[in-house]
């Protein structure tokens, strides 16, 4: 690994404008090690004792915090020595997370300890109602607990004096404002990066807006985003450690009434009490109710959802992670990114509502010199700074700039800005952005947005087909195209002329899925020889090209009176560009490429061949003509030949489509063979 040098010079401008309010990140993993409880508590600990750049306040303040989680930090496994210390003491401090529910045999609330193990403590009214999260997954708290038994009480001996919630306890968002002037962008980056746990020295660029990227849903309302990726690139980790108002939910049965309302309690779930709800490990994520993913997309789409009479409203951010188990390259080819979705998922409304799909396999594995040991904001501090951006918009910023294209539909447009929003949230809270900063951001979106969209593509088909993602600058109308990396596939048919014998067709392969297929042929001096290859044993693809050559023989004399096609051995490769399986409908591409390559002559530079015959020289008409267009032009076609039976389909191309090529069409298959080698 090549060195990298880590530039401190941001923790001085961090401990200048920010005192207080930033540790060294190295202290967190000093401290974590062994105490299983969030970054955020270790955190908060370590900003009330250790928030200096002085060295003997921060080992002073070290020991103190590891002195309260020795004595107050309640391990499993330590469970009955602090529960004897509360007896023995009569009152003791812990820390530990705190859940309550409602007994509603005694119409009272009781709590429960995780790590203590303790379970029916009366709990107040009045507390309950300040704190809700502790119904809905609870929260990590400091706690002043006593000990009280009589003979035959029914109640729990242990009860609650005092607790404190690991939060801050106020935050003046101006700080924040004021204290980013001080930096520089790229800065700013780092400071975030660094603020949950990364360090940006190691990434590049791209994969450091991949990670910004991930702190999107705790700044947007109601935003949905997808990550999906190889294992150990810390997905997870963010929704998990980094803030109090995010909870991670393990993929797993889940039920309508946990995630958003039950009709008994009548108590929103979920979605109405954390900012962010994340999905672990999406393939197992299943509801027991049969209209869990209805509701699910109904909230996603508006913030709202119908649950008996009334409409319930909510600003939950939705978040799905799971990961990629084949290479995205084959998955490209082959399926759609969407794939590790269970089935019942795999809905093209459903993935319509992810505003953005961050490639996780772009981000690197995790390794332990990619975790910071410099200066960050204290985590609570920083979930306290996004939640405040909440409630400010900055969707608008992109019209004082820039328009967006044509392709774009309503739903695209507001999943773009929100995304631009979010961006320009984080990395100039304070409102202070120009165009470059607007045009890096909407740059971002509209790749993360576009990957959404082909995606749907492929799963919905032509209502979909408009994935040419474009912005244009109001200044001069300069219209620039986004495209999505992992695609690529615009330039699988090359531009310029190709050698005699060299045809591209798309066709339904054996998979499923439509291809596009390049035939290679070969000749050679011989006796009338053919031989196929690029398709294995099977026969699907061999027999069509065989009908091909039968006819090539019968009917060379009505293309070109001199050729000889017994003089000449002729060995067809065919590549399935797009991975989709042996295609049986080659028998007209067959015909083409073999009279090119006995002729010398090539077929149109980027010509796409569509269409079949049979043995007899019937044609047979093209099916799912429009994806076959919209694959076709993906691939860098310009030119389509299409049979004339096939007019009747182009009713259902879109007009902008069909406007993106120069068409011919063929009557019979010499007429077929003629226009693609452009003689009229």
């Amino acid at each position: 690994m090549p060195e990298f040098e880590i530039d401190s010079s941001i923790d001085d401008l961090q401990n200048q404008h920010f005192a207080g309010r930033v540790v060294r990140k190295d202290l967190t993993k000093l401290v974590k090690e062994g105490a299983n409880v969030p970054v955020y508590v270790l955190e908060y600990l370590l900003g009330m004792y250790c928030a200096s750049n002085d060295e003997s306040t921060i080992a002073e303040g070290l020991k103190k915090v590891k002195n309260i989680l020795a004595e107050n930090f309640v391990r499993p496994d330590e469970a009955e020595k602090v529960k004897s210390k509360i007896r023995e003491l009569g009152t003791y401090k812990v820390i530990d997370k705190i859940n309550v529910k409602l007994n509603e045999r005694r119409d009272i609330y009781e709590a429960w300890l995780s790590n203590l193990g303790v379970k029916g403590i009366e709990i107040s009214n009045t507390l309950v109602k300040k704190y809700e999260k502790l119904l809905a997954g609870g929260i990590w708290c400091i706690i002043t607990l006593s000990y009280f038994y009589e003979e035959n009480q029914k109640k729990s001996p242990f009860q609650l004096v005092e607790l404190r919630p690991i939060q801050m306890p106020n935050m003046d968002i101006t700080e924040i404002f004021e204290g980013r002037k001080a930096f520089t962008t790229e800065q700013w980056l780092d400071v975030l990066l660094r603020s949950t746990g990364m360090e940006p020295t190691f990434f590049n660029q791209r994969a450091k807006w991949h990670l910004l990227a991930r702190l999107i849903p705790f700044v947007e309302n109601n935003y949905n985003l997808c990550e999906l990726g190889p294992r150990g690139t810390g997905k997870s980790h963010i929704y998990k450690e980094i803030s109090p108002n995010s909870i991670l939910v393990s993929g797993g049965q889940t039920t309508v009434a946990n995630l958003f309302y039950n009709m008994a309690t009548k108590k929103i779930g979920l979605i109405g009490l954390w900012d962010v709800v994340a999905f672990d490990e999406v393939a197992g994520i299943s509801f027991k109710d049969r209209d869990g993913i209805q509701i699910m997309k109904d909230f996603m789409a508006s913030g709202s959802f119908s649950r008996g009479r009334e409409p319930v409203n909510a600003d939950a951010s939705m978040v799905f992670v799971g990961n990629i188990n084949q290479s995205v390259e084959t998955l490209v080819k082959t399926g759609h990114l969407f794939a590790p979705f269970p089935e019942p998922m795999i809905d093209a409304a459903f993935f319509d509502r992810f505003h953005a799909y961050i490639p996780g396999w772009e981000i690197p594995k995790m390794r332990p010199e990619f975790f910071t040991n410099q200066y960050g904001f204290i985590v609570d501090y920083l979930a306290e700074f996004l939640r405040e951006m909440r409630k400010r918009n900055f969707s608008d910023a992109i019209n004082k700039y820039f328009k967006l294209g044509n392709n774009l539909n309503q739903r695209d447009t507001i999943a773009v800005r929100r995304t631009v929003s979010g961006l320009l949230k984080l990395l100039y809270p304070h409102g202070d952005f120009d165009k470059d900063a607007v045009c890096q951001c909407l740059k971002y979106a509209l790749e993360t947005r576009r990957r959404v969209k082909e995606q749907l593509k492929k799963i919905g088909g032509m209502e979909f087909y408009d994935v040419h993602f474009s912005y244009l600058e109001n200044e001069n109308l300069a219209e620039h195209f986004i495209s999505v990396p992992e695609q690529g596939g615009n330039s699988l048919i090359p531009e310029g002329q190709m050698n005699p014998g060299i045809l591209h067709t798309v066709s339904l392969g054996a998979d499923g899925f439509l291809g596009l297929y390049r035939l290679e042929l070969q000749v050679t001096s011989g006796n009338g020889k053919l031989s196929i290859s690029g398709v294995g044993s099977s026969q699907t693809t061999k027999e069509p090209i065989k009908i091909a050559y039968d006819y090539f023989k019968a009917n060379i004399s009505r293309i070109s009176a001199s050729a000889k096609v017994l003089e000449h051995d002729y060995h067809i490769h065919i590549v399935e560009l797009h991975n989709s399986g042996p295609s049986s409908t080659m028998t007209l591409a067959g015909l083409v490429a073999l009279c090119s390559g006995l002729l010398s002559k090539p077929i149109q530079s980027q010509m796409v061949v569509l269409g079949d015959m049979s043995l007899g020289g019937s044609i047979v008409r093209t099916e799912n003509l429009a994806n076959c267009l919209q694959v076709a032009f993906d691939s860098g076609a310009k030119r389509i030949l299409i049979p004339m039976s096939s007019v009747t389909d182009i009713p259902s191309v879109p007009g902008e489509l069909f406007a993106k090529f120069q068409i011919s069409f063929y009557s019979d298959p010499i007429n077929a063979v003629f226009k693609a080698l452009g003689v009229e």
